[in-house]
């Protein structure tokens, strides 16, 4: 079996992490929306995505970051922090919207974007970290569980009527 020749520097050495601005959008929508279980949700970008991308700027709690390689967006992730009563007080980091561009998936990106994800977390004193993954996305719940997370719950969503 003849394996594919090994970068001699792995992809993720040359990951930049930044907040996002608002000239991001368009990446992050596409890195978002870039798969069939999230298009239809997703939509293409609009003005509910530049409201939401400013109430999320405008928000301490909330951070959403873009990963670069090379001047290039490749990934993106929400993080919130919640603070909480439950578990004596603690705060809980929620990880949304995790995406890699779909070139550099298994290469690590999404490890060290975890990585990152959970020292934000650690930073800001939450004592446990937290996502949510659709029921399809079994090679996505592979890699949660590689990291240490458990299903430990069921979770459940209702949607809401707009105003």
């Amino acid at each position: 079996m003849t394996t594919a020749p090994q970068p001699a520097v792995p992809p993720t050495a040359g990951l930049v992490f930044r907040p996002a601005v608002a000239a991001d959008l368009p990446r992050v929508v596409a890195l978002i929306a870039d798969d069939a279980i999230a298009r239809a949700r997703t939509g293409e970008v609009g003005p509910e995505h530049e409201a939401a991308f400013a109430a999320i700027d405008a928000d301490p709690q909330n951070e959403l970051v873009v990963v670069e390689l090379d001047g290039e967006v490749v990934g993106t992730m929400q993080l919130t922090v919640i603070p909480g009563i439950s578990r004596r007080g603690a705060s809980r980091l929620l990880v949304e919207a995790v995406r890699v561009d779909r070139r550099l998936r298994g290469q690590g990106v999404g490890r060290a974007m975890m990585t990152w994800a959970h020292a934000w977390g650690e930073e800001r004193g939450c004592a446990l970290a937290q996502l949510t993954s659709d029921k399809q996305r079994a090679d996505a719940h592979r890699f949660y569980r590689s990291l240490g997370y458990e299903q430990s719950h069921e979770g459940f969503k209702r949607p809401l009527p707009p105003r």
